[in-house]
């Protein structure tokens, strides 16, 4: 019997090499692609979101020989990706909007058109790996490029949901995909890499100010002594550990190392303050249970790092490092692994 698989092609080159080898490999492929945001005005022509992406979501679906189509997202991407963004630099907290979308938008969507459509499969170009034990249970897994591994953004994704998810990149490098994709003639095949941010065409601080104006609110910045040496226009210009852009002259470097939206204060210190072994995350996500001992992550780029978990009460955990961390930021998430198996991960609540 044929397996049926429906891609989420996002216009980019790890997608659509996706459709493409999945096509190879004999299933029958649909691609959809997500419409999520207004397009006019503010979108990057290399966001994911945009009409750009779409009209070569569906060149490429059509070179390959697949079927195509787009659905309407976009209320929920406003509300459950957009408005907490915004929000949490309007609170002092460093969102992950990718996460967000992963969570609550990406693979509910492609889920549940999934089932509807009789697909036995749905599939995106992620770096990540879902792998089945000898017992029949399924793990999230890194994808075997240690540079593009995105299984940090995937800890998000439901335990009973990976038996129906394809990751055809998962084994392989991106500069494989990316010959693949040349080698083949996809349209995207010389496709820049994507935005990071998918629907801020510039800076996500000019995102924010054309949203909500109000937000440059200016107030105090204090130094490591407790005085006040400078001044801001808003909370939302600043990220735990950021050392550029506060406007302050001082004798040695100096870094944000804690925001408070009710004094709408920026504290900054110096870099060994930013150093912090321990973090309080919440808003958990298991996918295997919890362990003693985990190697975690408190950003995507970084390498996973030892350290021992103890689980709390009211559905919290702190992670103890076994050597202390740079700048832990709330709002950014804790991912925690056995190896190469995603355990689960979390929201940064706090550090010290």
């Amino acid at each position: 019997m044929t397996r049926r698989v429906l891609v989420g092609m996002s216009g980019g080159v790890d997608s659509s090499v996706s459709a493409y080898l999945l096509k190879r490999q004999g299933y029958e492929v649909t691609g959809i692609t997500l419409l999520l945001i207004e397009t006019r005005g503010r979108v990057h022509p290399r966001s994911c979101c945009s009409i750009e992406a779409i009209q070569e979501a569906k060149r490429t679906a059509e070179f390959i020989g697949i079927e195509h189509y787009t659905i309407e997202a976009r209320a929920d991407f406003i509300d459950k990706v957009i408005e907490p963004f915004v929000q949490g630099y309007l609170k002092g907290v460093t969102p992950n909007p990718c996460i967000l979308c992963n969570r609550y938008i990406k693979f509910p969507y492609l889920l549940e058109e999934a089932r509807k459509g009789g697909f036995h499969y749905i599939a995106t170009g992620h770096y990540a790996r879902v792998e089945m034990t000898p017992d029949g249970r399924c793990l999230l897994k890194k994808g075997m490029d240690e540079k593009k591994d995105q299984s940090y953004f995937l800890y998000v994704l439901q335990r009973d949901d990976l038996e129906m998810i394809l990751f055809p990149l998962g084994e392989m490098l991106k500069e494989e995909v990316r010959k693949i994709a040349s080698e083949a003639g996809l349209p995207v095949s010389s496709r820049p890499e994507s935005v990071e941010i998918c629907f801020v065409g510039g800076s996500y601080k000019c995102f924010i100010r054309e949203v909500v104006p109000e937000a440059s609110s200016p107030g105090p910045i204090v130094g490591p002594d407790g005085r006040v040496i400078g001044r801001h226009e808003g909370i939302f210009n600043f990220t735990i550990g950021q050392r550029k852009g506060s406007g302050v002259a001082y004798g040695e470097p100096l870094y944000v190392a804690r925001i408070d939206p009710e004094t709408n204060t920026i504290y900054l210190a110096k870099r060994d303050a930013l150093y912090h072994r321990r973090v309080i995350v919440g808003d958990l996500n298991w996918l295997e249970s919890p362990r003693e001992r985990v190697e975690a992550k408190i950003r995507s780029t970084m390498r996973p790092m030892p350290a021992s978990l103890s689980v709390l009460q009211d559905g919290m955990v702190e992670l103890e490092f076994d050597e202390p961390q740079w700048a832990p930021a709330p709002g950014q998430s804790a991912v925690f692994y056995d190896g190469e198996v995603v355990l689960g991960g979390g929201v940064i609540l706090s550090s010290n």
